[in-house]
């Protein structure tokens, strides 16, 4: 069995100075323990954490996709664009959120194979000006999606569809993920980290108020997710010792039958 997440975990600690996304071991199986549970259509999202070069994998007989780490939470505090703000703001502060950012709270993951050379959604949503790496307005468009609407993410998001309709729905999605408390009015609405614009070019806080506006917003999502995905990785935990338990059960009533 797999033990259970440690939600104070800093991610840096085993990523050796790298990309957490790509090097820190200890989060890709926090990935891999979270998401490895029934999906909305009533399937296992069963993750494969061993391929080579691949950082994790699902395949049935309809479809297989690659997927990757990605975080939900910025700081800005290495953008040209935010430099001038971020140099007003105390260093320990901003230290203080990216410990909170590099828990697992502050992650999910993505398909992660380019299709027709394009970009992946990782990509697009943090070269893309109208949502310049936005969690919440990357959600935004995914819900639109959903609902079959326009977003500047809709041609990204589409050619990953068979990702997205394994969640069947929006609501399918957020509660998969962990995301419920980033939405308002029944899943209708988006809890956005800064008011939203209708996607204007530079999302990224123009000055202090709108720093920390988005710090404490991002804290606040951060807050509640963490904790919850303890929850679920416990919930998990019982849920494969279950298995093993009736597996084992019907061992036994074979061998005496």
């Amino acid at each position: 069995m797999e033990k259970l997440v440690d939600i104070e975990y800093d991610f840096r600690t085993d990523a050796n100075g790298g990309d957490v996304d790509k090097y820190s071991a200890t989060l890709r199986k926090y990935h891999k323990i979270l998401w490895s549970k029934i999906l909305p259509n009533g399937n296992r999202f069963s993750l494969n954490d061993t391929i080579e070069n691949i950082y994790l994998y699902y395949k049935t007989d309809k479809q297989e996709l690659f997927l990757s780490s990605d975080s939900i939470v910025h700081t800005y505090s290495k953008w040209k664009r935010t430099e001038k703000i971020i140099s007003k703001i105390p260093e320990n502060e901003i230290n203080e959120f990216l410990h909170i950012a590099y828990t697992i709270g502050g992650y999910i993951i993505f398909p992660s194979n380019k299709i027709n050379n394009l970009p992946t959604i990782n990509m697009e949503r943090g070269t893309n000006q109208k949502i310049d790496d936005r969690f919440d307005l990357t959600l935004e468009c995914i819900r639109r999606f959903y609902n079959g609407e326009k977003s500047p993410l809709v041609e990204t998001i589409e050619r990953y569809d068979n990702f997205f309709k394994l969640f069947i729905d929006f609501k399918g999605y957020c509660e998969f993920f962990l995301l419920q408390d980033l939405t308002l009015d029944n899943y209708k609405k988006i809890k956005y980290f800064l008011p939203f614009n209708d996607f204007e070019v530079g999302q990224f806080p123009k000055n202090i108020e709108d720093y920390y506006v988005s710090l404490v917003s991002k804290i606040n999502t951060l807050t509640i997710r963490t904790p919850n995905c303890m929850i679920l990785s416990v919930w998990v935990y019982m849920a494969g010792l279950h298995r093993i338990i009736i597996q084992k059960a019907k061992h036994v009533e074979t061998a005496l039958f």
